[in-house]
């Protein structure tokens, strides 16, 4: 076995491959930060639940996981067109291309209610009327 191939063994072994890649970066440098993870899994429990250390690195693997494959996905589509910057639109087809549907309907639905936000929000900046709550409203 090639130390290529030991070094992508460990990493499916619950011990991440620490040691740098040809970027001088470890894999521990690619995961999402653990404390930002884990805020946002004790925000989706009931205050009197716990969550271990054990379940907050797999939760951090894997959500790092999904970002990279989805990012991947949707820089596959940019690239066809000919394009350098991954867009919304770019990620809400990624995820429709992978056969996530419904991740897709709730992020567009935020997409376009975040959109609206900035948009309320520049308008405010540069002392335009605000919309009414109509525009905020989904149809």
């Amino acid at each position: 076995m090639s130390d290529q191939d030991s070094d992508h063994t460990n990493q499916f072994v619950g011990e991440p491959n620490q040691g740098p890649n040809a970027q001088g970066m470890s894999e521990l440098d690619l995961l999402l930060p653990l404390a930002n993870v884990a805020r946002l899994m004790k925000n989706a429990i009931p205050e009197n639940a716990k969550v271990s250390k054990e379940a907050k690195e797999c939760m951090q693997e894997c959500v790092t996981e999904f970002v990279a494959f989805v990012t991947s996905e949707s820089a596959e589509i940019c690239l066809g067109e000919k394009r350098k910057t991954i867009n919304g639109q770019d990620v809400l087809h990624a995820l429709t291309s992978l056969g996530m549907e419904n991740y897709a309907e709730v992020l567009k639905i935020y997409l376009a209610k975040y959109r609206m936000f900035v948009n309320a929000k520049e308008r405010d900046e540069h002392g335009e009327e605000m919309p009414d709550d109509s525009e905020l409203r989904e149809d």
